[in-house]
């Protein structure tokens, strides 16, 4: 009987797949779609390459058409699942990825995903089971240990979750993820604090959150630190004239953008998370967006903006003289930066086990003088509610 060219296709395809040839694999899975449209490997594989490129939506779009075709699969249970949790939607992602280990309890990659979309619905408790079986089924791994310390640490269960973190940091080698492991010591109290959170740890962190962001923020968390950094602004002399170009640090979905737009001809935002981006995109305030990190982005706009506004960014930097030096390079003479951190419970800056950094508010008026900068408006604030608790901040405006 002769072979039928389309399982070829999908073997070739395969092949360039495993070698990273996305785009060589993505033209052979379309070829057997071609012939064979209700093939749900192909279809399954090119939601495996949108996943790969970053593509979330074109990822659930294709993991959930091969698994309308094959819905005990479980393979295509635990893609469909991933490719929810990856878009930032773990509560539908669930259902999936546990059906997915039930049925296939050995897969290790599927029960860490489970656990960690279980630690992204507040189930941290749920998350152990699965996420310690993942650690125990592929030794050497970083990823599930990491996994596990991160839900350890939610559950307030500090000695083990260190315990975890090492063992993730001892796999690591020298992958990006030691650094994600290194930081987890830190905020654990394991190891000394680097200067800033690793920008692939926020990332992640921001493009899974980006869905919710803005309903958890505004809603369960209460956050209001935009418009009171505005006030704070509007009260220390900026004008709402509409005149100023701006910059949104870190400008997430866009809640800055709202609050900044009376003040604004023109607003530019920068972030790490692509998703957070698209977020920000949809609202229509920003002139232009860009993915880049801000102390990379900073230093590399002399003197463009009259205005810089830094809202729930900076606690994720240890080392704040950085950024107010590139902030003081960005901005025109006589621009305003405006901004907020968490406040420290000692006279040093802390990383605490939420995993954002804490600064003495005296320690920050010192490095904005050094940079150049003369503050003029302070007033302390509480930034959000996090585990039923006032998380206290300092708003700063201060200018060039």
């Amino acid at each position: 009987m002769k072979q039928d060219p389309a399982d070829r296709w999908l073997t070739e395809g395969a092949a360039k797949h495993r070698a990273g040839d996305l785009g060589g694999a993505e033209a052979l899975y379309r070829r057997v779609l071609a012939r064979r449209p209700m093939d749900a490997n192909a279809l399954n594989l090119l939601g495996l390459i949108a996943r790969a490129r970053g593509d979330a939506g074109q990822a659930v779009a294709l993991s959930g058409e091969a698994l309308a075709r094959r819905p005990d699969s479980p393979v295509f249970l635990a893609s469909h699942g991933a490719a929810l949790a990856e878009a930032g939607r773990p509560a539908e992602a669930l259902r999936f990825l546990a059906e997915a280990a039930r049925l296939r309890p050995e897969d290790a990659v599927n029960l860490r995903n489970l656990g960690q979309a279980l630690s992204d619905t507040g189930r941290a408790a749920e998350a152990l089971p699965p996420l310690r079986r993942a650690a125990a089924l592929s030794p050497g791994e970083p990823e599930p240990p990491l996994a596990l310390a991160h839900a350890l640490r939610q559950l307030g269960q500090r000695e083990e979750a260190v315990r975890a973190a090492r063992a993730a940091l001892a796999a690591a080698g020298e992958r990006p993820i030691a650094a994600e492991a290194r930081f987890l010591l830190a905020a654990l109290g394991a190891e000394s604090p680097p200067d800033r959170a690793p920008a692939t740890y926020v990332r992640d962190v921001f493009d899974r959150y980006a869905p919710r962001f803005d309903a958890d923020l505004t809603g369960t968390l209460g956050y209001a630190t935009p418009a009171a950094l505005a006030a704070l602004l509007e009260r220390a002399g900026a004008a709402k004239d509409g005149r100023a170009e701006a910059l949104d640090l870190g400008c997430g979905t866009g809640l800055s953008g709202v609050a900044l737009a009376p003040f604004a001809a023109r607003i530019e935002g920068v972030d790490l998370s692509p998703r957070m981006l698209e977020a920000a995109r949809a609202r229509d305030l920003y002139a232009a967006l860009y993915e880049a990190d801000l102390l990379a982005f900073l230093p590399a706009r002399a003197a463009s903006f009259d205005l810089v506004f830094a809202a729930d960014v900076l606690n994720y930097l240890g080392n704040l003289a950085p950024a107010f030096a590139g902030a003081a390079v960005a901005l025109r003479p006589g621009g305003r930066l405006a901004f907020s951190v968490e406040t420290a419970k000692a006279d040093a800056v802390e990383l605490g086990e939420g995993l954002r950094y804490r600064h003495p508010p005296a320690h920050v008026a010192a490095l904005l003088e050094a940079a150049g900068f003369t503050v003029e408006a302070r007033e302390d604030a509480v930034l959000r509610q996090e585990r039923g608790a006032p998380v206290k901040g300092v708003l700063f405006v201060a200018r060039r």
